[in-house]
């Protein structure tokens, strides 16, 4: 995961001993995490930070980016998984801008759609699939098709192509009213959280990192229903001969998304099914 770090203004080559080092002296406890000793959030610029952990099982650190924000985004949960490597993440899978309904009419929709007889994300909804970091809020069991509002941002893994629209990869995107593809990764051996997504960039703004003095970007994406925040490395853009990202133009890739629950949790008589 080192590499991510690209994506909020550190080098290939920046030593992770460096960061674990600040987080210890300057960092903060991460709430919902554990130990405040050993789990650590470093504020870096503009809501970015770094979650600074220990694997006490293995004896090594790990050092990933991750944004707060206030833009909320809807998610009609249809399954949550446990993450194996860590009981204080949740992988969220669902259905992001979802119309409006019932949690009772979310389940009987989610139990029409697997058997293909409706299709759910109708009419604008797409589906999602991201890393929850205080997974330890959520109840041990949820009510099929409940919607939580989380706050999540995309890192890039790899970014393939940014430009105008006549370069798209999937012409069929641009007859979508949203002109936007998000895409979650579902094949056994492809990471979770992650997806493929063809979106128009909306706006950058420029961050600068205070650790290494080095500009990344922040950018704000078309999606359904309210725009999606994504991180991409310049140094990637740079060795692939890619532009760097500017409104109006598309950018294409597979990116890892993660975040936080921002509402929308059920009280203690609203819980029913279990998700695995």
């Amino acid at each position: 995961m080192d590499f991510l770090l690209e994506c909020v203004g550190f080098p290939p080559d920046h030593p992770l001993d460096d960061l674990v080092g600040r987080a210890m002296r300057d960092g903060e406890p991460a709430a919902w995490r554990g130990d405040p000793r050993t789990h650590r959030r470093l504020p870096l610029v503009g809501g970015v930070d770094l979650a600074v952990e220990r694997d006490d099982r293995s004896d090594t650190w790990t050092v990933v980016p991750l944004f707060r924000q206030a833009v909320r985004l809807r998610v009609a949960v249809e399954e949550i998984r446990a993450v194996p490597d860590s009981r204080f993440d949740a992988l969220l899978v669902g259905w992001a801008a979802p119309p409006v309904r019932s949690d009772e009419e979310y389940a009987r929709a989610l139990e029409t759609e697997r058997a293909g007889l409706l299709t759910l994300h109708e009419p604008g909804a797409y589906p999602i699939a991201a890393y929850l970091i205080d997974a330890r809020r959520l109840p041990s069991s949820l009510l099929a098709g409940h919607v939580l509002a989380v706050t999540i941002a995309g890192f890039a893994l790899d970014v393939g192509y940014v430009g105008t629209n006549e370069g798209v990869f999937d012409r069929e995107v641009l007859e979508r009213e949203s002109g936007a593809s998000v895409s979650p990764l579902s094949g056994q051996a492809d990471p979770g959280g992650c997806a493929e997504v063809s979106v128009q960039i909306q706006s950058v703004r420029h961050l600068r990192n205070p650790i290494t003095g080095a500009d990344f970007d922040l950018l704000s994406v078309d999606a359904p229903e309210r725009p999606l925040t994504l991180f991409v490395s310049r140094w990637q853009l740079e060795r692939d001969g890619l532009p760097q990202p500017r409104p109006g133009l598309r950018i294409e890739g597979v990116f890892l998304f993660s975040g936080r629950i921002a509402g929308g949790l059920p009280g203690p008589r609203s819980s029913a099914a279990v998700f695995g």
